[in-house]
């Protein structure tokens, strides 16, 4: 039995949190690590309490709105969004960790990701936002995009 290297092990529980997503365009997992220690996980889906897209339809589907544009039309939070917010509610402080990330964050979780101090972000799947790795080169935050050897 051979073990799995950090990111790979890593990379492998965010797909596995993705599955909790309630998304029905795009399923994404996040996890914020420091010291090869998991602080905070999150996957995409309405916020508590509120009826989830797959009871309700996509609202972005309806109105026809391609991947990238208009964030602020979703009922959902980003999965980055809401591992941020989970560190937050349980105090967990998470500067200088690293982002597992299944997707690209947008440019609106690159700005979060970037005021909280995360050193790196390593990704796997692509996201239609220029915008957002100008955010990460200029604040500093590394992006890594995870390569399957």
């Amino acid at each position: 039995m051979q073990r799995p290297v950090w990111d790979d092990y890593f990379m492998e529980i965010t797909e596995v949190v993705s599955r909790r997503s309630t998304c029905l365009r795009r399923q994404v997992g996040a996890i914020i690590v420091r010291d090869h220690r998991i602080l905070a996980t999150g996957y995409n889906g309405a916020p508590s309490g509120i009826r989830h897209c797959l009871e309700t339809g996509c609202l972005r589907e309806k109105q026809g709105i391609p991947s990238g544009e208009r964030h602020e039309l979703c009922r959902g939070l980003h999965a980055e969004q809401n591992a941020l917010l989970q560190a937050a509610v349980h105090g967990i402080p998470i500067a200088g960790g690293i982002f597992y990330v299944t997707h690209q964050p947008c440019v609106l979780c690159a700005k979060m990701i970037a005021n909280a101090n995360i050193r790196e972000v390593v990704y796997r799947g692509d996201y239609p936002d220029l915008l957002a790795l100008d955010i990460f080169e200029e604040s500093g935050v590394k992006l890594v995009r995870f390569e399957v050897l």
